[in-house]
């Protein structure tokens, strides 16, 4: 089945193609600390599925190199509560297009990222604030380990 995509839409959802895969690069930097990348590179796949499914052309993009040295444990999860709002305002982008160009399909697939989004801000807000909170000793920072390692 051959989808007629929107253009737009189409290069905007192969560009979050690129944010998703961008997205599991600084989280596989930061693995010394915390592990996320396969989550974020689950994401992209599902992108890439959704436009496979459709008929649609992927495009690859090239992806900026993450940084590789980290602060603080505060400061990584600032880091990572900045790039989560980054991504939530990346997937209401694309939401918004989908709208306008009455495209259901691809809104009832984005209805999934939506909801992620608000789980995933919710969870680097809570995480930051706990280490605000606890501070960053070695007994509060094996207490975090423990309650993430657990999720």
């Amino acid at each position: 089945m051959r989808d007629k995509y929107e253009p737009k839409l189409l290069g905007e959802i192969n560009v979050q193609i690129n944010k998703e895969l961008y997205s599991g690069y600084p989280y596989l930097s930061m693995a010394a600390h915390f592990s996320q990348a396969k989550e974020e590179l689950e994401h992209a796949m599902k992108f890439y599925e959704f436009l496979n499914d459709r008929g649609a052309k992927v495009e690859l993009q090239a992806s900026a190199q993450p940084d590789t040295k980290f602060g603080s444990p505060i400061t990584v999860f600032e880091q990572v509560l900045e790039h989560e709002i980054f991504v939530t305002t990346r997937i209401h982008l694309l939401y918004e297009i989908a709208v306008v160009e009455k495209d259901y399909p691809t809104q009832v697939f984005l209805q999934w990222f939506v909801n992620e989004q608000v789980e995933e801000e919710k969870h680097a807000t809570e995480i930051l604030e706990a280490l605000k909170l606890g501070g960053e000793s070695g007994s509060a920072l094996i207490m975090m380990d423990k309650a993430l390692g657990s999720r």
